[in-house]
């Protein structure tokens, strides 16, 4: 792996080396997790919805399979959303933008528990997609602009924390809730969240200089740079193998580990344990060699899903299985999040942004080739065999961008 160990970015691709002027006295390890709190609304009212599914589904007469179009509504929002809020509030100061996606989120989730019936509903949950690669991307660059450069990365896994967190926490508290409550109450639960990030936001994060406003031709020229894009396909084809896996994580562990269906999500927990630590030490990998980062997590992804083929065939082993596709594949995101940042010097927010929506079209094109070869009948094996190529498809693009990115600087 010798063309792919890690040394700086091009000199035209780094960050400023100077010290941020944070213009305040709250610490910037409490002013990121304010904006992580953000991710912990963001991750649950994703996540929970495909929990509260049958009970939406039941209230608003439709039919389960119906109903998944609320699921796709949200993830069709993110890929909207995502570039289109970056290049609208290029101009807006960073924390003002991110304070007014938070708004957003509060209002959008808030509407989705009073929705009358399921077309609205629908439509509801596309806006409430809307801010979420857009804040992630603008709470990254607000993030990155209170530390040091050397601390870069890890500011930009603690922003992440919260969206690997509800992975935890947050889903399961939501999916209780509306088991419980009533599935709006899985929604009025987001809501407070992303209220709480609201006043978090407003009284724990400065709006350092660094993160003043851009503007819209400083962020359209960051897709103009094949950098960018290459970075986008490695997120896009790498990280397919996981929800190649996911899509079908219900039917793989209860017919081929012989689980219960309660269980299920007891089990998943150590797939969002795995990438909140995945996260954290990500952080720190990125910091000392964020491209051998990137392609040791490829390598090893790929091969932890061929391994979970096999351990998919035992509830311990598959529960193991789950924590290393978790860990694993959330160790590589600070390092891609910082790369894509560097290569985007003019537009940060937007090429930060792209991240989400390159990360959706992974889920896209998990879960297709997941489904077409079971469709094909191979078999509850085949998600995680076929999902196992995928990662050596990004590695091959993060070749072609590091050889690239050498031939620039020579």
């Amino acid at each position: 792996m010798t063309p792919l160990t890690s040394t700086a970015p091009a000199p035209a691709a780094e960050a400023p080396r100077h010290s941020p002027a944070r213009g305040s006295r709250v610490p910037a390890g409490v002013s990121l997790a304010a904006l992580s709190l953000g991710g912990l609304a963001i991750g649950t009212t994703e996540f929970a919805s495909m929990g509260v599914l049958p009970g939406f589904a039941a209230d608003l007469g439709v039919s389960v399979p119906a109903a998944g179009a609320a699921i796709s509504a949200y993830a069709l929002g993110v890929v909207v959303g995502a570039p289109l809020i970056a290049l609208v509030g290029a101009r807006w100061p960073r924390k003002h933008l991110v304070v007014a996606l938070a708004v957003f989120l509060v209002v959008a989730n808030a509407l989705s528990a009073l929705a009358p019936s399921f077309v609205p509903f629908v439509a509801l949950r596309f806006l409430a997609g809307l801010p979420h690669g857009a804040y992630f991307g603008t709470a990254a660059v607000l993030g990155a602009a209170l530390v040091p450069p050397e601390r870069r990365a890890r500011a930009l896994a603690t922003v992440m924390l919260g969206l690997t967190i509800a992975n935890i926490v947050g889903v399961p508290a939501a999916t209780w809730l509306g088991e419980t409550l009533g599935w709006r109450s899985a929604y009025v639960a987001v809501t407070a969240i992303a209220l709480v990030t609201v006043l978090a936001v407003v009284t724990l994060v400065p709006n350092p200089r660094e993160a003043g406003g851009g503007s819209i031709r400083g962020e359209l020229t960051a897709l103009t740079r094949p950098q960018v894009w290459l970075t986008l396909g490695v997120i896009a084809a790498g990280f397919g193998g996981l929800f190649a896996v996911y899509s079908y994580i219900n039917p793989i562990l209860t017919n081929q580990a012989g689980v219960g269906a309660t269980t299920v999500p007891l089990m998943l927990g150590a797939l969002g344990v795995g990438m909140t630590i995945g996260n954290v030490a990500g952080g720190r990998f990125a910091e000392r060699a964020p491209r051998r980062t990137i392609a040791i997590a490829l390598a090893v992804y790929s091969m932890v899903l061929v391994a979970f083929v096999f351990a998919a065939h035992d509830a311990l082993a598959a529960t193991v299985g789950l924590f290393a596709l978790g860990f694993v594949g959330m160790s590589a995101g600070p390092a891609l999040m910082g790369r894509l940042i560097d290569f985007a010097a003019e537009g940060p927010s937007l090429a930060a942004a792209t991240f989400h929506s390159a990360f959706n079209v992974a889920n896209a094109v998990g879960a297709a080739l997941g489904g077409v070869v079971l469709a094909a009948g191979l078999g509850l094996d085949a998600p995680a065999a076929v999902g196992a190529a995928l990662p050596l498809i990004g590695l091959v693009v993060l070749a072609v961008s590091v050889g690239l990115e050498r031939r620039t600087a020579r």
